[in-house]
């Protein structure tokens, strides 16, 4: 298994967030590429509607864009979200995770924010890679994988 990368980054209100201080806890760390777009709403929406599912099994979740921390906050706050969204406006962490992939879009092609996501244990290391998301359906995926993981 290999080991998530540290990271540090802002949240949606401007504090600081390091892998390292989570350790001892699970972390769903999952990658999308723009806050109140229609697929990463669902997503979100469907963590949250799981929340209390996560919370049970002791698990945090932070979701990941190069979105700016007001885009984060305004996303926040008109769904509802219970959860941490980082601001990666460096894409340090999107790099280190290897999520950023050549996209095309009306037959122009640039680099984006590929829908990923990593289950992370305890003491930090990666044990599971989710490689084509599917937002309607990650959150109970994840939540399967960790009630399984953890028995």
């Amino acid at each position: 298994m290999k080991k998530a990368p540290e990271f540090n980054l802002r949240d949606q209100n401007g504090k600081s967030h390091k892998l390292s201080d989570y350790l001892g806890k699970w972390i769903l760390l999952y990658f999308y590429p723009k806050d109140s777009t229609p697929g990463c709403t669902q997503e979100a929406c469907a963590i949250r509607n799981s929340w209390s599912e996560f919370k049970k099994l002791n698990c945090v979740v932070f979701g990941v864009s190069a979105d700016s921390e007001k885009s984060h906050k305004k996303f926040e706050e008109k769904h509802d979200l219970p959860f941490t969204l980082l601001v990666d406006e460096d894409r340090e962490v999107i790099r280190a995770c290897s999520v950023e992939k050549e996209k095309s879009m009306f037959g122009k092609k640039y680099m984006g924010i590929s829908r990923e996501s990593f289950l992370i244990d305890q003491e930090g290391k990666i044990v599971k890679h989710y490689e084509k998301v599917k937002p309607a359906i990650h959150a109970e995926e994840v939540l399967k994988d960790l009630a399984e993981m953890q028995n």
